[in-house]
């Protein structure tokens, strides 16, 4: 008895613990003798049930307990067994798992979308997966839902007694609660379903009835009812919430089918019409009062559409509307949310149809609120007319050409005004009226803007909405003017001419003289004249003037005229010091100025040291870079090869990309032995002049067995340094050898009947074999085809002979 005492003194303490009201009945008990060791699993597994239903934990409880008289001991060996407590508090409910909120079983409809009558207005309603108007089961349970098979109820007892429990209602439509027995709420409200349960627990617990407990019912799953849709784009049997609405229940079957009512549906429970919904309620003005929830065994039925009509062209909404008896032109305007920003308003067209046929009509702004629309019409709204009624435009030399608003009786001068005047520049004997006829034809009227200006009512014209007057600019009159200047100048070209240009101030534009600038200048001037003189054969007057180049401003400053060409000319000896280079076995290597105009290759030579002890004389040639004026001579020769053959092609490439230097073999021998000699070349600014190391092997590369360098024997031919690295391959074309000497120059293998002649070898030279072009047998087919051919044509010859 004692530990049963402890446990509800316990439970009263955890539960009030935490508020003002719970002070009073911590301070009349006395938790100071408790012993927390005597309590029983079952004991402890309640205190744990009351912690859970209530929200709390042991350490939230602690200040109730301890201010009731419980140690710290015992109060830490409770928090200890209630933490190695295996058992599960005794709690069923959903809605305490879920955090209170009303839970729904699950409910599979499958649901297609159908854009067939994406035009319908209204139809987007129900193709919206995002707009399902399912029931919140967040909010809190409404007072008036009506209970039925498959509820859960979950109902508490707190307070001084204390229960706890989620009852399903049964099929029969009863719950059963412990101690207390079985009750009927089927068809019952919540709220009255609460108080019938309140007083059946009261008439058990006395607590309850002197109201030191309190009784609390709510819904914990609620149960799925049956709707019936006919008339739908899926119509069928539907499973739902019971908390669901008649819009949800026609979202589900996709809202009416293509011949369906969206203004005449019928919500029918119990073979009576209870509702009817028009769904332009909702989407003309947000209205869901019809909206209403269905209950089991509902049936809502889409009837047929009476009147449908189209609305297309300057309406902000345009679609297919349905329309109700009475409803007129101004009640579908405001389904389609008005006229467009662009429409014409002062009357619509309409397309009717007869018992045989179509007709049109016009309905007047005056009509809208009174003409009512027939089943099948098609109104359009077209566009206003792109034209004014009041515009009238200036432009040219006014200050402000702009379109502006014409009022009746204006003047060219009111115009002017209203355009803040003419520019400084305005030509003022002439102006341009630019008038559209009644026959829409356009014709020019001109204007004496002087007297027009100045109070002459006959100059001054009316003007007509629609007119464009254009003042005129004297700066439209005066020729563009160009002045060209090249030659020894920084900023060659063309430039604008003024008038009282000098040469001074052209210098001074162009960026003034270059440094190679001369004190020739000549400036050629176009001859102007009325008449041609056949006597005189010159084209354009010339003039040779000397100025100081090292001075852009002049002595004599020569004034110029439109179009003159001038140029400056370059001083007669002006050239940037230009070099060489010499590589490999001189003294001296490295870059030598070209002093001389004529400098050949044995004075750079000579200037670089001459040749060294390990030179190989028979090795100098001179690299020259391959300019572009080359590449660009190769590109405008026509081989008259065709248009898809590429070796035209290849060799420009060639030139471009692979060969950068043309090389020039040069007999240092035959220059030593005689300067005048052939082989002493002139050379030029980039060249290169390369001095190879003696060197007493030779290369032989290309198609043979084995790419090697031979050791140079004197008296052994060029067969015998082929046989050295083993011969030819297969694909060796032996007879087009050749040979690369030291100092560039080639030769190659000559034949004669069945003799050849193969080139001489020298030390650090290089043997070539290439390799044979790819050939293409004949098969068989070609064999046959040119065996025929020659014995025709031997056949031909015979007969020509006899």
């Amino acid at each position: 008895m004692k530990k049963i005492m402890f446990a509800m003194l316990l439970f009263v303490s955890i539960l009030m613990g935490h508020d003002s009201a719970a002070q009073g009945a911590l301070q009349s008990r006395d938790l100071t003798t408790i012993n927390v060791d005597a309590l029983s699993p079952s004991d402890i597994a309640k205190i744990q049930s009351q912690l859970s239903s209530n929200g709390m934990t042991i350490d939230q409880a602690q200040s109730g307990l301890l201010a009731k008289g419980m140690s710290a001991s015992e109060f830490e060996k409770l928090k200890g067994r209630l933490s190695n407590n295996n058992v599960p508090a005794l709690q069923n409910t959903t809605a305490a798992q879920s955090g209170g909120a009303v839970q729904q079983l699950e409910i599979t409809n499958v649901k297609v979308k159908d854009t067939e009558n994406a035009l319908i207005f209204g139809s987007e309603l129900f193709d919206n997966p995002t707009l399902d108007f399912a029931p919140d089961l967040q909010l809190a349970t409404p007072v008036n839902y009506v209970l039925g098979p498959g509820d859960e109820l979950q109902i508490s007892v707190y307070g001084v007694q204390l229960y706890n429990a989620t009852i399903k209602v049964s099929p029969e439509g009863k719950i059963a609660i412990d101690a207390v027995g079985q009750l009927y709420v089927s068809g019952m409200t919540i709220e009255a379903a609460t108080q019938k349960i309140r007083n059946a627990i009261a008439g058990v617990y006395s607590t309850v009835a002197s109201g030191q407990s309190q009784v609390s019912v709510s819904l914990g799953k609620i149960r799925t009812i049956k709707v019936t849709i006919i008339g739908g784009k899926q119509p069928g049997n539907y499973s739902v919430s019971s908390l669901a609405s008649v819009y949800n229940a026609l979202h589900l079957a996709g809202g009416p089918s293509k011949n369906g009512s969206y203004r005449n549906i019928e919500l029918i429970r119990n073979n009576q019409v209870i509702k009817y919904i028009d769904i332009y309620d909702f989407l003309v003005k947000g209205d869901q009062s019809a909206n209403v929830n269905i209950k089991d065994n509902d049936v809502i039925r889409i009837p047929a559409y009476t009147k449908r009509v189209t609305l297309e062209g300057e309406v902000k909404r345009p679609g297919i509307f349905e329309l109700k008896k009475g409803e007129t032109f101004s009640t579908l305007l405001s389904f389609a949310s008005s006229f467009s920003e662009s429409a014409y308003t002062a009357s619509v067209n309409v397309t009717q149809k007869t018992s045989k046929e179509f007709k049109v009509q016009d309905i007047s702004k005056s009509e809208f609120a009174t003409y009512i629309p027939q089943a099948g019409d098609i109104f359009k709204v077209n566009k206003i007319l792109d034209r004014f009624e009041n515009r009238i435009s200036i432009e040219g030399a006014v200050f402000r050409p702009e379109t502006y608003a014409f009022t009746e009786g204006m003047r060219v001068s009111d115009l002017i005004a209203k355009a803040d005047g003419l520019k400084e520049d305005a030509y003022n004997k002439r102006a341009r009226i630019l008038r559209i006829t009644a026959n829409l034809t356009a014709e020019v009227i001109n204007v004496d803007l002087e007297n027009a200006l100045s109070g002459n009512l006959e100059a001054d014209i009316v003007l007509n909405k629609e007119d464009v007057l254009t003042v005129y600019s004297i700066l439209d009159f005066t020729e563009d003017f160009k002045i060209t200047i090249d030659g020894e100048i920084k900023k060659p070209g063309v430039y604008n001419f003024y008038q009282g240009l000098t040469l001074n101030d052209l210098l001074i534009q162009a960026g003034g003289l270059s440094g190679s600038a001369s004190k020739r200048v000549e400036i050629a001037r176009m001859i102007v004249s009325e008449d041609i003189d056949n006597n005189n054969p010159n084209k354009a007057e010339l003039f040779n003037i000397e100025i100081t180049p090292d001075n852009n401003e002049q002595v004599k400053n020569f004034v110029l005229n439109p179009f003159d060409v001038i140029n400056i000319r370059k001083m007669a000896v002006y050239e940037k010091p230009q070099s060489v280079s010499v590589v490999g076995a001189v003294h001296y290597a490295g870059k030598y100025v070209l002093a001389s105009k004529v400098a050949k290759v044995a004075d750079i030579i000579e200037r670089a040291g001459g040749l060294t002890t390990q030179a190989n004389s028979s090795g100098v040639k001179i690299k020259r870079p391959i300019q572009a004026k080359q590449i660009e001579a190769v590109e405008n020769i026509d081989l008259n090869l065709g248009v898809n053959d590429s070796i035209q092609k290849n060799i420009e490439k060639r030139l471009k990309d692979d060969v950068k230097y043309a090389i020039i073999p040069v007999d240092w021998e035959a220059i030593v032995k005689n300067p005048l000699s052939s082989t002493n070349v002139r050379l030029v600014p980039g060249d290169i002049i390369e001095v190879a190391t003696f060197n007493e092997g030779v290369k032989v590369a290309g198609n043979v067995l084995l790419t090697s360098e031979i050791p140079y024997i004197k008296g052994k031919g060029f067969r015998y340094y082929l046989d050295a690295v083993g011969g030819l391959d297969a694909k060796a074309w032996k007879k087009k050898s050749y040979i690369i000497y030291p100092n560039g120059k080639a030769a190659v293998t000559h034949s004669f009947l069945f003799f050849k002649s193969y080139p001489k070898v020298t030390p650090g030279s290089q043997i070539i074999v290439p390799e044979k072009p790819e050939t293409t047998k004949l098969n068989t087919t070609e064999v046959v085809s040119i065996g025929s051919v020659i014995a025709s044509l031997a056949l031909l010859i015979i007969t020509a002979f006899k």
